[in-house]
């Protein structure tokens, strides 16, 4: 388990660093679904006592990540189908709208913050940078909701799509499927561009779906 103890800031709530280095490890896959989480054990790797250790794996299994089960122990939640699609259902109805309205305020300089993000996110993909081109893509999304003037709704979206992310962090090497999401965040931002409101929900929709589906194909054996 790769945790590492110095990004540690004692001053700061635990429990929320704690929560952060656990659950991204989940949905990178170094933690596998099945695999034992020992509090224990990480309580001793990071220097810190059981119970912030505890509040981090309480809050984690509340987003679906981890499976606590009386009187046998905690595991890394498996990749679930049902799980995929709801997180799939609830990122769309909020992304779809998130660009409807973004579109009414959208500026030049937004354009702008968008188009070096891609660029950002096509070079990350060239040279397999892949954590980075997911990190990338999301602040594309995110920088949507911030645009159309309403932030909590990537908060939103943030903590639904954690099983979607797994699911990415599983397709994203394979062939095409990064050019395929900078082509799609490009019809996106054109329709941001031309002020079409219809035009860019129906682009995001587009583009959630096809995550969707190739999530499903890619991690079907791994599926619940």
């Amino acid at each position: 388990m790769d945790l590492d103890p110095s990004t540690l800031n004692r001053a700061l709530p635990l429990r929320d660093q704690i929560y952060h280095q656990i659950r991204n490890l989940i949905v990178v896959g170094h933690m596998k679904p099945g695999e034992v989480i020992n509090e224990v054990a990480i309580a001793e790797a990071l220097g810190v006592s059981r119970t912030p250790v505890r509040e981090a794996v309480k809050r984690i299994s509340d987003e679906g990540l981890v499976d606590i089960l009386a009187q046998t122990g905690t595991y890394v939640a498996p990749i679930s189908r049902a799980d995929l699609e709801e997180a799939y259902v609830i990122r769309r109805a909020l992304e779809m709208e998130s660009a409807r309205r973004a579109a009414v305020k959208f500026t030049p300089s937004a354009g702008e913050l968008l188009e070096d993000n891609m660029a950002a996110h096509q070079l990350a993909i060239s040279r397999g940078r892949y954590a980075t081109a997911i990190q990338l893509d999301d602040v594309f999304h995110r920088t949507i909701a911030e645009i159309c003037g309403m932030p909590m709704i990537w908060r939103a979206v943030d903590i639904s799509k954690a099983q979607m992310d797994r699911g990415r962090y599983l397709v994203i090497p394979k062939p095409g499927y990064g050019e395929q999401t900078i082509e799609q965040h490009r019809a996106i931002l054109d329709a941001l561009k031309r002020h079409d409101a219809d035009g860019a929900a129906q682009a995001m929709e587009t583009h959630l779906e096809t995550s969707l589906r190739n999530t499903l194909e890619v991690a079907a054996e791994l599926l619940g």
